[in-house]
């Protein structure tokens, strides 16, 4: 009786402004359907006679008072950014110990490897020096600057999968990147050519902040390169699982040249390539994982969430939706 009283109402109301909502005579092809849409009659009719007869405060569902049913409670929507999976489990506990293991492993080699990739005959090979520097500068400034591209090309392109991938690569260069400074300014620690691949040893608290030649440890290059590589194959195995096994060993592969490379060219030790890979690799890891089980985080909600607006001129302009909650 009390939805028949309101229809009966919102049909009086909108036919008085020229308006027809439903016909109840005896062709009507409403008597025809099930009573589930049946239902939805009295539910169109509240949400149409709105403007004449608001409803303060109450939802329009099938389980509304007002449609017969019981009231119920509303469901407070999933706080995405306070659930998700822990960030750091057993495997990275695992990784951690692995990447410091090789760490502490390699010191004692520092000097002997330094000598062998910087002896008189390698420095002669021009195909080692040509290829060196070509990996070091995809890994640095390459890595920013691919990253850069492929977010911008899925983001014009709407391709939200190659954002993505280019938005969680930035970031995790720029998160390795940033932890490898602070380390780097802390140890201060002599870059091999400083004392002619003699002292391993040489570190001065503090010295890398005021000396580029003590920002040895850790490889800030090859920082930038596992951390590009261990988001790119985070993102492919979430997003193309079957190309997985063709990029793992391409991008990892990739990144340990560039560790090479700093050492051919007596800018690092082994130890400072062994670190520099570890601070990459989580921060990939961790980047991607956090993201994709954090979706509504702040930054991804303001950079992947760029949108295009037109100018009265007939040009577009890129806006960037900042969120305050």
């Amino acid at each position: 009786m009390v939805a028949g009283n309101i229809a009966a109402r919102c049909n009086d109301a909108t036919m008085s402004r020229g308006t027809l909502i439903a016909q109840n005579g005896r062709n009507s092809t409403l008597s025809s359907h099930t009573p589930t849409i049946r239902l939805r009659l009295p539910v169109a009719f509240l949400i149409v006679a709105s403007p004449l007869q608001p409803i303060a405060g109450q939802q329009l569902t099938a389980s509304s008072p007002l449609l017969g049913g019981e009231a119920r409670s509303p469901v407070p929507a999933v706080d995405t950014v306070k659930g998700g999976a822990p960030l750091f489990n057993g495997r990275d506990a695992i990784r951690a110990v692995g990447f410091a293991g090789l760490t502490v492993a390699m010191f004692p080699l520092d000097r002997s490897l330094a000598r062998r990739l910087t002896n008189e005959r390698s420095k002669a090979n021009r195909f080692l020096n040509g290829a060196s520097k070509g990996v070091e500068y995809i890994a640095d400034p390459g890595s920013i600057v691919i990253g850069t591209s492929l977010y911008l090309i899925g983001r014009f392109t709407n391709h939200p999968g190659i954002e993505d991938l280019g938005w969680h690569g930035t970031e995790a260069v720029l998160l390795g990147a940033g932890t490898a400074w602070m380390l780097k300014g802390l140890a201060g620690r002599a870059r091999p050519f400083v004392t002619g691949d003699t002292t391993a040893h040489d570190f001065k608290f503090g010295g890398g902040f005021t000396d580029g030649n003590r920002q040895s440890f850790p490889s800030g290059h090859t920082t930038a390169a596992f951390a590009a590589a261990s988001a790119v194959v985070s993102e492919a195995e979430r997003g193309w699982p079957g190309h997985f096994w063709l990029v793992a060993p391409a991008m990892y592969g990739g990144a340990a040249l560039v560790g090479v490379s700093r050492m051919y060219h007596d800018k690092h030790w082994a130890s400072d390539v062994a670190l520099g890979a570890a601070i990459g690799t989580f921060s990939g890891l961790k980047v991607v994982r956090y993201a994709h089980d954090h979706p509504q985080n702040f930054l991804d909600r303001a950079i992947l969430r760029t949108q295009l607006f037109p100018l009265p001129d007939g040009g577009r302009a890129v806006g960037f939706a900042l969120p305050l909650n």
